[in-house]
């Protein structure tokens, strides 16, 4: 019963920091709303018994994911107009060439992976897990390893447009 009620006053919380995220009127203020919705997210895991989720929520969005947004918001100029020509060092064709590549490759993969019954390399009778961190590595890196992989290909790029959208403001 005391689960329940923490759930229910919890879910009303982020309810409503979700809101004050989307209805605050300064950046900044909506990014501190965001970073206690991601806290109380952490505060649910827990009451759920999912420590290790909680540990990860706590460090990967309230700590990295939301001082990007900081970065973002405090590099970006928000009083300047958006630019109206067109960027000449800018390499579309590059860029095209190399997402249809990334995007050949991962089909490859899916549809290698889908004709292919048994081709994982980690052995079917594998070992009876114990703890919610191992079953999660070991979920990560069998089931769902194509989208963990996709998923860090996403950060990295993230992570580069951030470097040289920061050096251009220089």
């Amino acid at each position: 019963m005391l689960e329940a009620i923490a759930f229910y006053g919890l879910a009303a919380l982020i309810l409503g920091f979700g809101v004050m995220v989307i209805t605050a009127r300064s950046a900044v203020h909506s990014v501190v709303f965001l970073v206690l919705n991601f806290l109380a997210v952490a505060v649910v895991y827990v009451v759920l018994g999912a420590e290790f989720l909680a540990v990860i929520q706590v460090l990967v969005y309230a700590g990295g994911i939301v001082v990007l947004y900081l970065f973002v918001v405090m590099l970006v100029n928000q009083k300047r107009t958006p630019e109206a020509h067109h960027d000449p060092h800018r390499k579309t064709g590059l860029g095209i060439m190399l997402a249809s590549a990334v995007l050949a490759e991962v089909t490859a993969i899916v549809v290698y992976t889908a004709s292919a019954p048994s081709a994982s390399p980690i052995p079917v009778s594998s070992p009876v897990v114990g703890g919610n961190t191992e079953q999660v590595g070991w979920l990560l890196y069998t089931d769902y390893l194509i989208a963990f992989e996709v998923a860090s290909m996403l950060l990295l790029a993230a992570m580069v447009g951030a470097i040289l959208f920061a050096r251009r403001m220089d």
